[in-house]
């Protein structure tokens, strides 16, 4: 079993969380809040109790309001669950070790943002699943990356650095995909269910004018929008078995 501490993407290790989310200390009874405040309590919540615990009386009953009352900040339960999911994702903006250009490389890039992601995943290890469930931005936005700004850091990144379009999306498939299932698997081995009760919705294409700001992610949505789910799962097989046959033959000359 690893010793937390001396994991370095664990808050342990750090010395708290991932980052600092504002949020209303328990009872507040009638101090004023805001969206934020209350973003930051149902993580906090959640944290502690879990997701199927979560619903808008409770997190009244936690900041001393009615639940009646969250419903100036957030339209429902389920804005709330976006709202968590937007929040825990910003995170990696204030993380210092993670660029949103590459400094030192795309390499660099890439592990920089992989170790960010899973600070938070470690860090909110109860909230990670909904990153992975809830509805993203577009079709093609795949959890854990699913802010539009993230995704297009990483198209910018990648065709910077000499990659092709199709190489670009291409890997931004298989690193979403590693970094999803890993992290799924790590915050499930520490106790937390991963299925979820949530309603299902499919995601809605972006609306007109949503892209304009994210000119690679414009120039590359058909790409994006490809579903090439059952070759991704081969060649991630076959890597695997491939990563495999080299461990035997190392194994066989030890």
């Amino acid at each position: 079993m690893v010793d937390d501490a001396q994991d370095p993407d664990t808050p342990e290790a750090r010395g708290g969380a991932a980052a600092t989310i504002p949020t209303a200390p328990p009872g507040a009874g009638r101090r004023p809040l805001d969206r934020r405040q209350v973003l930051g309590a149902a993580i906090s919540f959640i944290d502690e109790h879990g997701i199927d615990a979560l619903t808008m009386r409770r997190l009244g009953g936690h900041l001393g309001v009615e639940g009646m009352a969250l419903y100036r900040h957030v339209r429902s339960r389920e804005g709330l669950l976006d709202g968590v999911v937007e929040t825990v994702v910003d995170e990696l903006y204030g993380d210092p070790d993670v660029f949103l250009e590459p400094r030192h490389g795309w390499q660099d890039y890439l592990q920089r943002l992989a170790h960010g992601v899973r600070r938070i995943a470690l860090a909110h290890p109860a909230v990670f699943p909904l990153v992975a469930t809830r509805p993203p931005a577009a079709p093609w936005v795949r959890p854990p990356l699913r802010s539009l700004r993230w995704v297009e850091s990483f198209l910018d990144a990648l065709t910077g650095s000499g990659f092709s379009d199709e190489a670009a999306v291409a890997a931004y498939r298989a690193y979403t995909g590693f970094l999803l299932g890993h992290l799924l698997l790590e915050v499930s081995a520490r106790g937390v269910p991963i299925s979820s009760h949530d309603e299902e919705s499919d995601a809605a294409p972006p609306p007109p004018g949503a892209l304009d700001g994210y000119p690679h992610v414009r120039r590359l949505e058909p790409l994006l929008s490809e579903d090439e789910s059952a070759a991704e799962f081969e060649e991630a097989l076959e890597e695997l078995l491939e990563r495999l046959e080299r461990i035997l033959r190392e194994s066989r000359r030890g």
